[in-house]
């Protein structure tokens, strides 16, 4: 079966030598032999890590589309466009698709899988979340009859190895992601992983497979891990906690709560084991209860290894040794974050002097929010920590309060507020 790859970046290539060099294995596991026949990139005289026949170069997205040769479309270019077009004019072309692509799943999956439902031909994107994890299968096909109430994972590597060596090295955020770009983990402009967009893209996709619902990327409440300071991970863990980027979704009797934040986990839970590049998604439902799936969540081969798995999925379809009829999503909201109810780490930098945790705790208890442990630090400086693990209260409740305790004069700083879950 031809397969034809769009863009021949790092997972590209790593599709390309997959295919080339694993052919005869892939086909004695799966019965579908597979052949790279096109490649599309927008210069193919660049010079690259892998040696292609001129040949196999496609002069633009038609050429393959018209091939018959051509069953399978793999796009690799990332973004937003012209990577939706091509996806579309492949399934109109009645040609089997795979993508890697999260962001282009989490503004238009629901447009992406109606044509591929009316065109009647498979789209696949395990890679789009969790890199080598298997993870879209387990949800698609795996748990297909499991009440799934909730998917929270750590799903962004950068922002792990980030907290992970501000956690054993005390190492500030600046510094720590200085290392990060030196070592390639981390994007000259960072922008989208530290400040949770990465996460938050993935995480539509999640609570589109969890709960047959498509949101809106604007629904996610996103926040980054630029205002942790190691100050923080020291207090985390004297109270029994790690603290973690999570990506969230919950079924809850309001509707679909979906965040990604820094959030306290007790040390205790398996997420909080999960460190530097890894990434895991904690998966739990009615009948089965709790599931982690753990791996690399990005990097060539692991990226590229879940790709090649998805194209054998749709060349058997397509062979027909295997059916699949698209799947549906509803479209839906996520309820705002003013509405979630929680526990929370909040710390304040303060006057050191007698009275003012009186004053901040009378706030406090006005807005219904109940304090379940306090530290206070430090003597004669001119500011000093105070830091609390709030009982479960409505975020906006504590919004106000907040608001209030800022305007104090003993306040100099709400330095970070931060979720915390206590599950598992």
């Amino acid at each position: 079966m031809g397969v034809a790859v769009l863009g021949l970046g790092t997972v590209g290539i790593g599709v390309v030598d997959i295919l080339s060099k694993n052919r005869a294995m892939i086909f004695n596991r799966s019965g579908v032999d597979l052949e790279v026949r096109k490649v599309l990139v927008s210069n193919p005289n660049k010079k690259r890590e892998i040696d292609l026949a001129k040949d196999m170069f496609a002069k633009d997205i038609e050429e393959i589309l018209q091939d018959d040769e051509i069953d399978v479309v793999v796009e690799l270019i990332g973004g937003l466009s012209p990577a939706k077009e091509y996806i579309i004019k492949a399934l109109e072309a009645k040609k089997a698709v795979v993508t890697a692509n999260k962001a282009v799943l989490a503004h238009h999956a629901a447009e992406l899988f109606a044509v591929a439902r009316k065109n009647n031909v498979p789209l696949y994107y395990e890679a789009s979340v969790g890199g080598g994890i298997p993870l879209i299968t387990p949800l698609t096909e795996s748990l297909v009859g499991s009440n799934i109430t909730s998917v929270m994972g750590i799903i962004n590597g950068t922002t792990n190895y980030i907290l992970t060596k501000m956690s054993t090295e005390g190492s500030s955020f600046e510094e720590v992601l200085a290392e990060a770009q030196r070592l390639g983990y981390a994007e000259a402009d960072p922008s989208a992983d530290v400040d949770g967009l990465d996460a938050a893209h993935k995480l539509v996709v999640l609570i589109a497979l969890a709960f047959d619902t498509h949101i809106k990327l604007s629904d996610v409440h996103c926040e980054g891990i630029r205002k942790i300071d190691p100050m923080d991970i020291k207090f985390a863990r004297d109270f029994g906690y790690a603290i973690k980027l999570l990506a969230v979704g919950k079924k809850t009797d309001l509707g679909i709560e979906a965040r990604v934040q820094p959030t306290l986990i007790p040390l205790h839970h398996p997420l909080a084991s999960v460190n530097n590049v890894f990434n895991a998604v904690f998966v739990e439902s009615e009948e089965v209860g709790e599931i982690m799936l753990y791996g690399r969540g990005a990097g060539r081969y692991p990226t590229a290894s879940a790709v090649v798995g998805d194209i054998v999925s749709a060349a058997r379809i397509l062979s027909g040794a295997k059916s699949q009829l698209p799947r549906k999503f509803a479209m839906g909201s996520a309820v705002s974050v003013k509405k979630t109810v929680g526990c929370y780490y909040i710390r304040l930098m303060v006057e050191d002097r007698p009275g003012v945790l009186g004053e901040i705790a009378n706030i406090l208890g006005q807005n219904n929010v109940s304090v379940a442990s306090v530290i206070q630090e430090g003597r004669a400086q001119d500011q000093v920590p105070l830091v609390f693990l709030t009982h479960e209260v409505n975020y906006g409740s504590l919004e106000k309060g907040l608001e209030l305790i800022g305007r104090l004069p003993c306040v100099r700083e709400i330095a970070n507020v931060i979720r915390v879950e206590r599950g598992y």
